[in-house]
């Protein structure tokens, strides 16, 4: 499985003219994928800062791009109906032409549930709903018609031992979550004892770390290490307003080399 190079384009405090020409600059420098999340407000800075939402912001992201992969990093299970979810990303993939990598997870962020009117209730709650509904996706896209342009890879954000990535295991094409090459070995290892549990090809479910901003250069000489580990896809988080991707070109670099 080669490296990748993906970008996660914060969607808050810039105007989305902005947002608009850091991800048209990221195809152009060749970054793989370009992702958003998916919130209603600013997770740092300002929290009442300048912010865009996710899937209507992806549909631009469709129309303006050409050969990078999009998707959200990652979607909330609690905000949709899942059945409405699944139409929405069927919709986005065919504007994309089979670009999107349909990213979710079980939300956390409370401010967005309590402000838009979503009941927050419990983490393991959230869990149960998530474990619930990706099989109703699953077949909602089976049933569109349309159908998905591809079998939509599904990424799966999360680090959670027990559950998140047990749901991983049967269901995910990308796993993603932060940490030291160290935990991420660790976390990496009780992925692949879940698949053994559940019949899955380890081998199969792509593997994915976080890099923040602040750190792009810090980190760098560690993709090494996270590439021994098993790495393979490495987000690089980019927030508004966007002056720039200078931190990027050195990732796209070892990714080059990495692959030659």
């Amino acid at each position: 499985m080669t490296v990748r190079i993906a970008v996660q384009l914060h969607p808050q405090h810039a105007d989305y003219d902005q947002i608009r020409a850091a991800v048209v600059q990221s195809e152009e420098l060749g970054v793989d994928i370009a992702y958003n999340w998916d919130h209603f407000f600013p997770l740092y800075g300002d929290r009442n800062g300048q912010h865009f939402e996710c899937w209507t912001m992806l549909a631009s992201w469709a129309e303006i791009t050409e050969r990078i992969e999009i998707g959200p990093l990652v979607t909330c299970n609690s905000y949709r109906n899942p059945q409405l979810l699944a139409d929405m990303a069927r919709t986005v993939d065919h504007i994309a032409g089979g670009r999107l990598i349909f990213g979710i997870g079980s939300g956390w962020f409370e401010r967005d549930y309590r402000e838009y009117g979503y009941e927050f209730g419990t983490a393991a709650g959230r869990l149960r709903a998530l474990d619930r509904d990706l099989p109703l996706i699953r077949e909602r896209w089976k049933r569109l018609n349309p159908p998905p342009q591809r079998d939509l890879p599904i990424l799966i954000g999360g680090g959670g031992e027990k559950v998140t990535l047990r749901i991983t295991a049967e269901h995910a094409d990308v796993w993603h979550s932060f940490g030291s090459p160290r935990k991420m070995a660790h976390k990496m290892k009780v992925l692949d004892e879940w698949c053994a549990r559940v019949g899955r090809d380890p081998a199969a479910i792509e593997r994915s770390v976080g890099i923040d901003q602040e750190n792009l250069q810090r980190d760098l000489p560690l993709a090494d290490a996270y590439y021994e580990a098993g790495i393979r896809q490495f987000t690089l988080g980019v927030d508004g307003p966007y002056r720039g991707l200078d931190g990027v070109l050195p990732w796209l670099a070892w990714r080059d080399r990495m692959n030659a």
